[in-house]
């Protein structure tokens, strides 16, 4: 079943339940994957590309949140963390730092990558190999550790 067949589901029975939540949660979704669709590139999205969308706006969600919180409004960032966990639903389980760090490290190691010189290539062969099974933030704290021991 694909993503956006998933999405569609999830957002009738969330309309079924009155989940309001999840319904603007799955609306704004829906309307980024349509939106990609239709920018005019003319190429098919891939699975791939359907991932990095819904990364995108549960980083725009966290963001706002931590915003929301540093500012003393924990009233706006609930409501922002709820929907980053309705989005997150979609999306593949995450590598715990552990696992990313192996990863790195096995990509630094490969490479002969050494000091902070390095980190645009080292992180260039990250993200390509870690793309939907781990934030940009996690990768990129990752890389700067390993590279700086």
């Amino acid at each position: 079943m694909s993503l956006q067949t998933k999405i569609m589901d999830a957002l009738k029975d969330a309309m079924k339940s009155k989940n309001q939540v999840a319904l603007e949660s799955l609306r704004a979704v829906k309307s980024e994957l349509l939106l990609a669709q239709t920018s005019g590139t003319g190429a098919e999205m891939t699975e791939e590309d359907e991932i990095k969308i819904l990364q995108k706006l549960v980083k725009q969600r966290k963001d706002s949140a931590a915003i929301f919180t540093e500012q003393g409004r924990a009233d706006l960032a609930e409501p922002e963390l709820a929907q980053a966990a309705v989005i997150e639903q979609f999306l593949p389980a995450q590598l715990s730092v552990e696992e990313v760090e192996a990863i790195v490290g096995q990509i630094i190691s490969e490479g002969g990558f050494a000091g902070m010189g390095a980190m645009g290539q080292v992180m260039g062969l990250a993200n390509a190999k870690l793309a939907g099974s781990a934030d940009g933030k996690t990768i990129s704290t990752v890389v700067k550790k390993l590279l700086t021991a």
